[in-house]
């Protein structure tokens, strides 16, 4: 039976997931191009400028996507879950406000100077500009993984009255969870937007156009994925640790654990039976989850029939989400090492098959960033906030009726904003390609009295 707790978690993991995929991307973007531009600083060499002004009006699409898509989220919370709002405002309030203060004022501040202010200010203050825009999309993750980690281990409050009351501020932000999460979050994000850049660049390699820039492009791209990836799988690891310590429920969900063993194998593939509470045609190898989560070969994990069935997740989502993330990140490394061979071997550029495949592979990170969300989001239920507020606690006392209304208006609008208009004018963005190679000279009004040109 379709309940309003139940359409209106479809409904925020709807939107939530739209919205995500654009932020995400925004970050890695922002960094791309504060790299790009202070190499241009650096070296005068107009492809760089070239390679920002390009990617530029890209970030700029996807930037204004994300802000509207988010504005969309801050209703829900007011007409779906005005329980969650009432009862954690004290503690997320304060956080999403210290994200305004300290960084969304920053990039709307600079936004407009980095995207329209080529000719119109000096490059150094341009640089400064994408500088601190870059600083803003940074401080943002982390004060939204701050919030979404204090609901995973909300430490520093206590509940009462019906209410959450701060004792430390410092624990409520730099809570067990936020460093690793954050990293992770981080590194997700690079790594998504290299792959979108080695596509557009295999893209472009592919039909003899723009060669100098996408090979440029493409280069630094296998080059970061090469670095970046490794780094991942060694926070992944210490993330996975993390959540054995003071999640091990979710643990046992991701890993399909339903006695409480030590020792547990990694069940490589299953159907995991709520109903019977075992493993369907499992495929396991011996001590191996144990191994990954405790670093101890005989490590103990909490088995899902150590709580009641109304305090267990819903596993097939947490297993499967979990896997298909780890199979990405997998295919990444791949991806790097065959870019990395094919660099030192010179054939990067013209090896047909790899850039077909760098193409088709693009959109691979935003897999890894949902199925990452699914599985850290869906692994915590039933709670809102761990442990402490049960998500059915949080929703609002809502007809039914209604949400199915508003529910099926925003897979059209997002259908809509988001899937034509965005996809569309990223198409006529890629056609256009990259403008001939230019230099930005210091604008008149920024000249110095006695400053001649030469000087410049």
């Amino acid at each position: 039976m379709l309940t309003a707790e139940f359409l209106s978690r479809l409904q925020f993991a709807f939107t939530i997931s739209f919205h995500i995929l654009f932020p995400a991307f925004s970050i890695g973007l922002a960094t791309f191009l504060t790299v790009m531009e202070g190499l241009y600083l650096k070296t005068k060499n107009p492809l760089y400028l070239s390679i920002c002004k390009f990617w530029m009006k890209i970030f700029a699409l996807t930037f204004g996507m994300g802000v509207v898509s988010g504005v969309v989220m801050e209703f829900q919370l007011g007409t779906n879950w005005s329980g969650f709002t009432d009862i954690v405002g004290p503690v997320l309030g304060s956080l999403f406000t210290y994200e305004v203060l300290t960084a969304f004022f920053i990039e709307a501040g600079f936004l407009g100077v980095m995207i329209f202010g080529w000719h119109k200010v000096g490059p150094k203050l341009h640089f400064l500009s994408t500088l601190l825009v870059f600083l803003g999309v940074t401080l943002s993750g982390f004060w939204i993984l701050s919030a979404n980690s204090w609901m995973q281990v909300p430490a520093g409050a206590i509940f009462e009255g019906g209410r959450f009351v701060v004792d430390s501020w410092m624990e409520v932000i730099f809570n067990p969870m936020v460093i690793p999460r954050y990293l992770h979050m981080m590194l997700a994000a690079y790594l998504t937007t290299m792959f979108v850049i080695a596509g557009i660049s295999a893209f472009y390699l592919l039909r003899d156009l723009h060669r100098t820039f996408a090979k440029k492009c493409l280069s630094f791209a296998m080059g970061a994925i090469i670095i970046l990836i490794p780094v991942q799988i060694f926070v992944g690891d210490d993330v996975g640790v993390k959540v054995q310590q003071h999640q091990p429920l979710k643990t046992a969900a991701m890993e399909a654990v339903w006695e409480t063993q030590e020792g547990a194998p990694l069940v490589l593939f299953a159907i995991p039976s709520m109903e019977q509470e075992k493993n369907l045609y499992a495929i396991e190898i011996p001590h191996l989850a144990s191994l990954l989560n405790t670093h101890e070969w005989n490590g103990k994990l909490v088995g899902l029939k150590s709580v009641p069935p109304e305090d267990r997740a819903f596993v097939p989502i947490v297993f499967f989400s979990f896997r298909i993330m780890v199979a990405v990140g997998l295919l990444m490394f791949a991806m790097g090492v065959i870019g990395v061979y094919l660099r030192f071997k010179k054939r990067l550029y013209d090896t047909r098959w790899f850039l077909r495949l760098c193409e088709v592979v693009s959109p691979i990170g935003f897999v890894a960033i949902i199925t990452g969300w699914f599985t850290a989001e869906a692994g915590r239920q039933p709670w809102v906030v761990y442990n402490m507020i049960r998500t059915s606690d949080a929703a609002s006392h809502v007809d039914v009726n209604h949400v199915i209304t508003s529910f099926v208006l925003l897979i059209i609008v997002y259908g809509l904003v988001f899937g034509v208009f965005y996809f569309h004018y990223l198409k006529k963005i890629i056609k256009a390609g990259p403008q001939e190679h230019d230099v930005i000279e210091k604008p008149p009004f920024a000249y110095m009295p006695g400053e001649g040109k030469e000087e410049q």
